[in-house]
């Protein structure tokens, strides 16, 4: 383990050429020899593994359990797949390498992830302080869910300044400010929120035993390739792998990534829960890791020309698209200095309402009429009907997710028919 006959298991280098993500996607953390010499990693379906001896059974639950300190390259020994699994072990260390994290935990879904996260760190009388607009789900969990369990919530609207102020003030006024949970770019607004500037605040706020409050940031528009959020001092990071990590429409999984000493109580959470992936989904995962950069960046450009295309349409009012904020802005600024890409995920309106955006909908043929995004097929939805029904009316206009906007995922597809399609679309408006 660990020489040259193991490519990929644990090298970073050849020679003193550091190997960057996509190279290291395609074999890091599994050896070959462990399995019958297979070029991929299997898919390990059991529910539980054998133990060498007794003695090699009590020292995994030792770890397990944290009953004990690791030894000095121990590793920890595969007891139960609620635990730990190779397909998931391997997946957790490839998806560190991306976002340069010490450590991380794949669930079965984002929003496992993301409640399994926050429930390991909130308890009854703390306070979240949240950005919005954000994913329904989230937004749905500060708003009625953790309420349930005596955790009290502050709202933030993205792309302001101001807001973030006067959220993080009211926070803190509100009790024992204990999470600083961001979704930037916003969902579906693509509207900004300043991590760096959360981070600052996150560590004025630290008190007379040290603990300050946690910034947790979901990066699932932006991916690893756009944006680095631990750059910018957040604590914690989560995606939706069903996304743009998974990019193929056919899983449903999440991921939180962070320093050990973070990770660890969130995967005593997932153990006591059950949140965690199953090995098949772990698998497709992997597999599509492989692929993570050229689409993303296939999409990436396709989603400019996509958006240069509507920015000019005479019945395309607003183009909510990162690279057209003005730079001299204080918006435009924040995306030169978070921001590595644009992604491929942006919002529009029509000229008219609810009735202009439906005829648009209906019309596609080459954009599929869904919800989700981070595909290879090009999306779209309609948020204040669909994704963001459940978000109050007044609260959906204070936010601009107004009953003319449309959110278009760009796929892979040649971007001339995708803007084919929308042409021939927006006739019907």
């Amino acid at each position: 383990m660990g020489d040259d006959t193991a490519v990929g298991y644990r090298h970073r280098k050849v020679g003193a050429q550091e190997l960057n993500p996509e190279t290291l996607m395609m074999g890091f953390g599994y050896d070959p020899r462990l399995s019958e010499g297979a070029l991929k990693c299997p898919i390990f379906h059991t529910s539980t593994f054998v133990f060498e001896s007794a003695e090699a059974g009590k020292a995994y639950f030792e770890l397990a359990y944290g009953l004990r300190e690791r030894q000095p390259s121990e590793e920890a020994g595969l007891i139960y797949s609620r635990l730990n699994n190779p397909d998931l072990q391997v997946l957790e260390e490839r998806l560190c390498i991306w976002d340069r994290a010490e450590s991380g935990l794949v669930f079965s879904s984002g929003m496992s992830a993301i409640t399994t996260t926050l429930l390991s760190y909130l308890r009854p009388g703390d306070v979240v302080l949240h950005s919005s607009p954000g994913y329904g789900g989230t937004d749905y969990l500060p708003h009625h869910g953790l309420p349930e369990f005596g955790i009290t919530r502050a709202g933030s609207r993205a792309g302001h300044s101001a807001a973030l102020e006067q959220g993080f003030a009211a926070a803190r006024a509100a009790g024992r400010l204990r999470v600083i949970c961001l979704e930037p770019p916003a969902n579906p607004t693509n509207a900004l929120v300043d991590i760096a500037r959360c981070a600052e605040l996150a560590r004025s706020a630290t008190d007379a035993t040290g603990e300050r409050p946690l910034v947790v940031v979901d990066n699932t528009f932006l991916g690893p390739l756009w944006q680095r959020p631990f750059e910018h001092g957040a604590d914690l990071v989560l995606y939706s792998l069903t996304k743009y990590v998974g990019g193929h429409s056919d899983l449903i999984a999440g991921a939180c990534l962070g320093p050990e000493s973070l990770i660890a109580p969130v995967r005593t959470t997932r153990t006591i829960f059950g949140t965690m992936c199953d090995p098949m989904t772990g698998w497709l995962v992997l597999r599509s890791l492989e692929t993570l950069k050229l689409r993303m960046t296939s999409s990436l450009k396709n989603a400019r020309y996509v958006a240069e295309y509507l920015r000019t349409h005479p019945k395309v009012r607003t183009v909510h698209y990162l690279p057209f904020l003005p730079p001299d802005s204080p918006d435009g600024a924040l995306y030169q200095k978070q921001c590595l890409g644009a992604g491929s995920t942006f919002s529009f309106e029509v000229q008219g309402g609810e009735a202009e955006a439906f005829r648009l909908l209906n019309a596609l043929q080459v954009v599929k009429l869904a919800v989700s995004l981070g595909g290879t097929e090009s999306l779209a939805e309609h948020p204040a009907s669909m994704t963001h029904s459940d978000v109050p009316p007044e609260e959906r206009a204070e936010l601009g997710v107004s009953a003319a906007l449309v959110r278009i995922s760009v796929g892979i597809e040649n971007p001339d028919d995708v803007i084919a399609d929308l042409a021939q679309a927006l006739e019907q408006v």
